[in-house]
Parts: C-alpha cells; sequence; structure tokens
C-alpha cells in the first residue's frame, strides 16, 4: 500500500485543504514524479489533488447530471472553504425564463457607493450555482474590496443556448440600470467569470459595447472563447488534468441544441469584433484544455489596441480558482487577479 493510499485510507472525509496544508516537501513525495507537459511542470499541490481525486470517486462527466451538481458543488466546498466576508444578502430579479436570483457579497468595511464585479460562475453551462463558487465570490470581493453580484443564471439541458447569455444579459441590464440603489458607482462594474462564466461575460462585455453602460474591466478566468475546439490545448490536456474531453463533450451536447451555428456571437466571442471593448485580465492555467483559445482572446483584444494583462498560471489546472482555500498555488494565483480587479476598478 503506497504512502498517498495509506494517509487517504487514515484522512478520508478531512477536507482536501488540510492535506493541501502539509509541508510542501511532504506534498511533493505524495504527488510522486514531477509531470512534464510542454516544458511545463505541474504544481505538486495541483498534481497531489488530482490523485485524490482518483481515489475519491467516479468523475463528473460519467454521472447522472442531476447527481454531478451536487457532487461539484460538494468538492467546491472541500477546496474553497469558509471564506470570510462582511455580508451576504441573496434577491430575485425578473428573467427572460422567470425569478432570476442574485448574490451579493460585500466585503468588509465597504460602505457607499462602490466599484462592483458582475460574476457568471463556470460549470460547462450544465453545472455550477451560487454555491458551487460562494468561496471565489467571497475571496474576490474581500481581495479586492469590491462588491461581487454573482448570477444563477438557467443551465443546460433543462433551459439550452441562448438560455445563459439571456439571463447574464438580463442581469448585466438589471444591475447597471439599478446601480446606484443597491449602491454600486455606475462607471466603475466590471464583467467577469470562469470557463463557461468567462465565456458569457466575454460575450456580454462585446454585447454592451456601444451601449449606456458598458463594462469598465473583464475578469476573464480560463475563458471558453470558441465553440470549434480546435486547439492543439484542448487535445494536449484531453485526459488527466480534471477538465476532461468527455467533459466538454457532455457541456456541448446539453448545451446546444444541435443546428447552432458555432461561430455566433452569442457562443464563441474569439470570432467576433472586440474593438472598443473593456480593458480585460486574462488568466489561463498551463494543463488546461483552455489554455489556448484564452491566449487567443488576449492576443486578440491586444491586437485591436484593447490593454490587456495576459497571465498563464503555468503550474496550474482548470477550476483552481475554487480552490481558494486550498494549499497556497491557487490562493496566490487569485490573489493576482483579485489585485488586478482592484488596480483597474480603483
Amino acid at each position: 500500500m503506497s504512502i498517498l493510499n495509506q494517509f487517504v485510507g487514515a484522512a478520508r472525509g478531512t477536507a482536501a485543504r488540510s492535506i493541501l496544508a502539509l509541508p510542501r516537501p511532504l506534498i511533493k513525495r505524495l504527488a510522486g514524479s514531477p509531470v512534464v507537459v510542454g516544458g511545463k511542470t505541474l504544481d505538486p499541490e495541483m498534481q497531489l489533488l488530482l490523485r485524490l481525486m482518483k481515489l475519491e470517486g467516479p468523475a463528473v462527466e460519467t454521472m447522472a447530471i442531476r447527481k454531478g451538481r451536487a457532487s461539484i458543488v460538494a468538492g467546491a466546498r472541500m477546496v474553497g472553504g469558509k471564506m470570510p466576508i462582511g455580508a451576504v444578502t441573496d434577491r430575485t430579479i425578473d428573467g427572460p425564463g422567470g425569478p432570476l436570483a442574485l448574490r451579493f457579497y460585500t466585503p468588509r468595511g465597504l460602505t457607499g457607493e462602490s466599484p462592483a464585479l458582475v460574476f457568471f460562475h463556470g460549470g460547462g453551462w450544465i453545472y455550477g450555482d451560487l454555491e458551487s463558487h460562494d468561496a471565489v465570490c467571497r475571496f474576490l470581493a474581500e481581495e479586492a474590496q469590491v462588491r461581487v453580484i454573482a448570477v444563477d443564471y438557467r443551465l443546460a439541458p433543462e433551459a439550452p443556448f441562448p438560455a445563459g447569455f439571456d439571463d447574464s444579459w438580463a442581469a448585466w441590464t438589471w444591475i447597471t440600470q439599478h446601480a446606484k440603489g443597491i449602491g454600486v458607482d455606475p462607471a466603475r462594474i466590471a464583467v467577469g467569470g470562469d470557463s463557461a462564466g468567462g465565456n458569457l461575460a466575454t460575450i456580454v462585455a462585446q454585447h454592451a459595447i456601444g451601449d449606456a453602460i458598458e463594462p469598465a474591466f473583464q475578469l476573464l478566468i480560463y475563458p471558453a472563447t470558441d465553440f470549434l475546439g480546435t486547439s492543439d490545448s484542448r487535445a494536449t490536456f484531453a485526459e488527466g488534468f480534471y477538465l476532461s474531453k468527455a467533459f466538454m463533450d457532455l457541456a456541448e451536447e446539453n448545451y446546444l441544441v444541435g443546428d447552432e451555428d458555432r461561430t455566433e456571437a452569442r457562443l464563441s466571442p474569439l470570432h467576433h469584433d472586440v474593438a472598443g471593448i473593456a480593458p480585460a485580465y486574462v488568466v489561463t492555467a498551463g494543463f488546461d484544455p483552455l489554455l489556448d483559445e484564452g491566449k487567443a482572446y488576449a492576443d486578440k483584444l491586444r491586437a485591436a489596441g484593447v490593454p490587456v494583462e495576459y497571465v498563464c498560471e503555468e503550474g496550474l489546472i482548470h477550476s483552481f480558482a475554487n480552490m481558494v482555500g486550498a494549499g497556497s498555488a491557487a490562493p496566490r494565483a487569485m490573489r493576482r487577479a483579485a489585485a488586478a480587479l482592484q488596480r483597474n476598478l480603483s
């Protein structure tokens, strides 16, 4: 029995964040031989987490979607922990398909009219909710000293494309129109999200060009930007690094009806005009199928003269944004993202 199996056997059921709090030399020993792909070395914390996932049970994409949703929330709570926050309040607005839930995060000490981030969660348009991304929203609010407003948009297969975008745009419109009434400075509202949520954030930002209230900034965390899915990284990291080809295939099969133009504006922001769009911080993970399209979108912004800061967190995997309560590598990366948000909304 390996040392890792012995450790997990003794600690099964405890939070992964406790394991990742071990001394770095022990984490490296438990993680195993270094994993190097394309000159990049997988961070030992990510490597250990991937090993623990294999021991803990089946991949989420092999489960029924309803069960997978519960599994993702449970996993996010495990690696996110309970982040401190000044106040959390929920409210419901009228959405295109019925009531649309929003969650407001106010950091400690923040008063008066303040900057804000409208945040769209990831999960392949079929998973994720206000609970799965509660920790990262708390973290960003406190670290950047901004109000974060999370949007609980409808999910497929119950509500396929374009429901996710329709809800995201409705939320953006409501928030910007009611900014002063909710304690937000209308001139300092950013839009952001991770993965599928990063996709929705980019599309909202593009859709808002020339609108009465455009985003002041974009915070894009390993965004999905191209539904054609032909990048090299999608093949290189198709298996073994958490986000898999099987997961992405399942997401697309449920989100898309089947006759969509995959390059259309509400799906693939990489294929559309970004002239005049808000400045952005684009961060990717080095061991992520979405690596190339995230970088390509940053390159597109730069080529159009849009101020953009691009960062590749080379040793990390997809979903590191949810790991703000686990280890040191992911929280450090998210502090960089939060610092960029704070700089650009100050």
